[in-house]
């Protein structure tokens, strides 16, 4: 009998990929990559058109000798690595590893790992395909260049065990503009005016918000104001000048891509980046199924198309039309926004491998956290096959003298998909009965006014999911990208999380500082968009893959000479301060660790006495009068304290002024180049001395 042998990346896929191929195949795992560059070189010849050295991955020589053995049995070798870029460089280097030159090798490929799709797949054999290589093999030569010069001068400059990288780079570079919006930001003082309405044989008044005049939408700043609009309201009939009945419809969502699902997943289930690609994996590779075996439940997790298979198109639309009724299936699914620069369009959307596997079918046979994802993305897909929701809406427009009131409500007339899955963005119907009565000719009588202060509120600090997001919008990166970036800023801790925020450490600001001076082009969003752009491009066959790395590589080499030769002139010592270490007497040095600054002992090792870095700037504590330090959390995030605490409370996330707020006498911030009364009530602000302007250390 001829023998067969399949080769996949997991050592997870083997068992359920054998059992689905029977006794003249033979599955094996290459457990991911099996080659790349040597870890000690460079491993790139530029003398000799960008030719890549490569080498076996250390530790990967015993599954590469297991594979060779297998190989010599085989009649035929089928590589069924992940359909994606690196699957196919994957399989690439394997008939090079493996010496495969003269076998009969053919790829395949498969979205889901059921029965049907991998023997499909069999039936559809083909050639490594090149063009997809090159494209990996660019991507991994670009970030080889990046990571391989830069980190160097970060280690001469800051500390060992830093590095730079083409997109980690460009992250950290976001999440620090996004920090220094913050910082800068100023609340602006603002309010909202409600009127309470008697209606007549109403138990309860109307509550309708205030609008503006009759020449359109006007915002109130100051209690003065609110005072002024009240007063003249006072003397004013209230009438109702607009009823408006309407209906509206809102659209299914689309099925999950990578991004949306590590997006949607952090908003509902509280899931980091990680883990939710790690369950994702686990329910992809197969999960042992109850009376079914073992089985992949979700089609492959890295894509960036919303496209669905006709075939799982019209499964989804018969089940649909059985379990909720032929009105609740959709006449089109919902279309993307289309970016063709942006989209590979390589494979599916993330979608259950077959829709009749309901979550309650599967619930004893995952683990709890199986379930909530595999729940989050069957409901997702369904509903992406499902009719619009319809919302029955009212809207009145009620006048009084020159102003304008509003008051709306909306209730549900069919959920449509919403009665499958709805997350926190959906509209939350406004049911307001009393408001489907009201007709121009309805008596209003003012019962009460009720005014409220507010303060616009700065951006939000960035989370994974909006990371993510705003990654995925800029064009920088791909699917297989996102979780290994977050989880790089978080290892170098350039990054620390707390209660799902990012929050930028001294460290990070400091290896940003230096990428910004150094390497404007490789932390330019735009350039980096561009590159990702261009690799698209080489995995489209529309340009040779070492005509990017070629063009990129010289203007790279420049900058990193450049850098170097302005770091030669900076002497990097340890700075001496005026604490004496209580256990031999010397002076104690200034040093970086991987929580930013630290005081050591310079008598290492024989002494290795530490403490914490109590950086003095110059300010007195409001509250007691003694010094305010630049401290940390214990996760790395800079802060304000009094040098007294825990006796002294104060603390502040903006670096405190020497100046007084001139309005309140409250001490006042630093906040961009404008100093801030820390007190939002008060409001002042103005613009910043320049003997104030020093850069924080």
């Amino acid at each position: 009998m001829a023998k067969y042998l399949v080769i996949v990346e997991s050592p997870a896929k083997v068992k359920t990929i054998q059992k689905f191929l029977g006794k003249n195949y033979e599955v094996a795992a290459s457990n991911g990559h099996v080659r790349d560059f040597p870890k000690s070189q460079w491993g790139i010849d530029v003398e000799h058109d960008f030719e890549p050295k490569y080498i076996t991955i250390r530790g990967k020589g015993d599954i590469l000798a297991k594979l060779r053995k297998e190989v010599k049995k085989a009649d035929k070798v089928y590589l069924a690595t992940d359909p994606d870029r690196e699957g196919e460089a994957i399989s690439w280097h394997l008939t090079k590893a493996l010496k495969l030159e003269d076998k009969k090798v053919y790829r395949i490929t498969f979205n889901e790992i059921t029965k049907n799709a991998v023997k499909a797949s069999l039936k559809e054999p083909r050639e490594v395909d090149m063009d997809l290589v090159d494209a990996q093999q660019a991507r991994r030569m670009l970030d080889r260049m990046v990571g391989y010069k830069i980190s160097p001068l970060l280690w001469v400059k800051v500390k060992r065990g830093l590095s730079a990288g083409r997109v980690q780079s460009v992250a950290l570079r976001i999440i620090c503009d996004r920090e220094e919006e913050i910082n800068a930001f100023i609340p602006q003082e603002y309010w909202t005016l409600d009127a309470k309405l008697n209606i007549e044989g109403e138990k309860r008044p109307l509550t309708a918000k205030f609008h503006g005049t009759k020449d359109g939408k006007l915002t109130i700043g100051s209690k003065e104001e609110v005072e002024r609009i009240k007063k003249e309201i006072s003397e004013s009939e209230f009438f109702v000048e607009e009823v408006k009945k309407g209906e509206r419809t809102k659209k299914a969502p689309l099925p999950f891509t990578t991004s949306t699902l590590q997006q949607e997943a952090s908003k509902a289930l509280n899931f980091s980046i990680q883990k939710t690609m790690r369950i994702a994996q686990q329910l992809y590779e197969g999960v042992d199924i109850k009376g079914q075996g073992t089985v992949g439940i979700i089609t492959y997790l890295r894509t960036d198309s919303v496209r669905i298979s006709e075939e799982a198109d019209a499964a989804a639309r018969e089940y649909i039309a059985e379990a909720y009724g032929d009105r609740y299936v959709a006449e089109n699914a919902s279309a993307a926004k289309k970016n063709p620069a942006k989209i590979q369009d390589a494979h599916e959307a993330i979608r259950p491998s077959d829709i009749t596997r309901t979550p309650v079918m599967v619930k004893e046979s995952l683990s709890r956290d199986q379930f909530r994802l595999y729940q989050l993305i069957w409901k997702r897909f369904a509903a992406s096959r499902m009719s619009p929701a319809v919302y029955e809406t009212i809207s009145v427009k009620i006048g009084a003298g020159q102003y304008r009131f509003a008051s709306s409500a909306s209730k549900v007339v069919f959920d449509g998909f919403m009665s499958v899955y709805t997350n926190d963005e959906d509209e939350k119907p406004q049911n307001n009965t009393m408001l489907k009565d009201i007709g121009k000719d309805t008596p209003l009588k003012l019962g009460e006014f009720e005014e409220k202060q507010h303060f616009t509120q700065p951006p939000a600090h960035y989370t994974e999911a909006s990371l993510v997001k705003a990654l995925e919008e800029l064009g920088i990166g791909r699917p297989s990208t996102y979780s290994p970036t977050i989880i790089t800023l978080l290892g170098r801790r350039y990054v620390v999380k707390e209660n799902k925020n990012l929050y930028i450490t001294e460290l990070g600001e400091v290896v940003n500082s230096i990428m910004k001076e150094s390497f404007p082009t490789i932390v330019d969003e735009h350039f980096t968009a561009n590159m990702e752009s261009l690799l698209d491009k080489v995995e489209e066959g529309a340009i040779h893959w070492k005509t990017v790395v070629s063009n990129f590589y010289p203007d790279l080499e420049e900058a990193v000479n450049t850098a170097e030769q302005e770091l030669e002139k900076i002497q990097i010592e340890d700075e001496v301060t005026d604490v004496v270490c209580e256990e031999c007497g010397r002076n104690m040095v200034v040093k970086y660790g991987p929580h930013g600054k630290f005081l050591a002992c310079p008598g290492f090792p024989d002494c290795r006495n530490t403490k914490p870095y109590l950086e003095k700037i110059g300010v007195n504590c409001p509250l007691c009068g003694r010094e305010v330090v630049l401290k940390k959390t214990k996760k790395g995030r800079k802060y304000y304290g009094c040098e007294d605490n825990p006796e002294c409370e104060f603390m502040s996330w903006q670096r405190p002024s020497t100046k007084k707020c001139p309005k309140c006498g409250g001490y006042m911030v630093e906040k961009g180049n404008k100093l801030a009364c820390a007190n939002e009530q008060c409001g002042h602000s103005e613009n910043k001395p320049r003997e104030e302007g020093q850069e924080e250390s």
